[in-house]
């Protein structure tokens, strides 16, 4: 029982220190901002590692999402009579949700690992402590690029599944189907309307500030020795894929009261 009591314990105070850990990085990574000297090549450098390398992997995701619902509305709304409902069904799950969330689990388990092990090794080799020897601040130089990168990739990110997503979904339904496309398209226009788009878009931001983050605190934060530095990626990795599912449902219901 103790044991178990201790391990609660020790699970708890984990969560609250990594909890005040992020708010202080994300503190001093917005104060930090907006003081000189600025370095917008090594921002430019991240978005190129953050949003080209990535786009690839989340045009897979969302071509496979897209199929697949259109896939599975058409054989079971097909018994109702209801296939006339497949665009507007696809275009509205993954605009709104799907979308929005499969791209941002994606980043996280790639730009969130690759963020965590890259700054973890730095700091277990002591790089991070030569830069402070210079007399120059590790969050603007390490820090803030990687965050600003992903809050400015991921949006730009989930417009792309979203059409690459609606897009497979029309593939499915022409070719399997029988779904006139123009047909597909005119519904879609005409189902999907600016407020959607934007929910989903404005919720990226938020996902991709809470990537940043935690893989910048994570990899900050690891331990000595590679052993260390794997435990920090995990965990950054595991820790915002949680958060990102767990704030989609508050964010939804933020957007509902707000918009309605």
């Amino acid at each position: 029982m103790n044991a178990v009591v201790l391990t609660f314990g020790k699970f708890m105070m984990d969560k609250v220190n990594m909890i005040g850990g992020t708010s202080l990085l994300l503190y001093r990574a917005v104060r930090e901002a907006f003081e000189r000297p600025h370095y917008p090549r090594l921002i430019i450098d991240q978005i190129y590692h953050v949003g080209v390398k990535s786009t690839v992997l989340v045009c897979a995701t969302a071509l496979s999402t897209g199929m697949v619902m259109a896939l599975q509305y058409g054989y079971g709304l097909e018994k109702f009579g209801g296939k006339l409902y497949i665009p507007k069904l696809v275009a509205l799950s993954i605009i709104k949700e799907l979308g929005p969330i499969f791209t941002s689990l994606m980043i996280a388990a790639r730009v969130g690992a690759g963020i965590a092990s890259e700054i973890g090794s730095m700091h277990v080799t002591q790089q991070i402590d030569a830069i402070r020897a210079l007399g120059t601040s590790p969050i603007k130089k390490i820090v803030i690029p990687r965050i600003v990168a992903v809050v400015i990739c991921l949006p730009l990110l989930t417009i792309i599944a979203n059409t690459v997503g609606v897009l497979g979904g029309m593939f499915v339904s022409v070719t399997e189907l029988g779904m006139d496309a123009d047909f597909y398209i005119q519904k879609v226009i005409s189902t999907v309307t600016m407020k959607d788009y934007m929910v989903g878009i404005l919720k990226t931001i938020v996902f991709g500030l809470v990537i940043g983050v935690t893989a910048c605190y994570y990899g900050m934060t690891s331990k000595a020795g590679t052993l260390g530095v794997g435990i920090a990626t995990t965990q950054a990795v595991v820790t915002s894929s949680i958060i990102v599912v767990v704030s989609d449902f508050f964010l939804t219901k933020f957007f509902w009261v707000l918009l309605q």
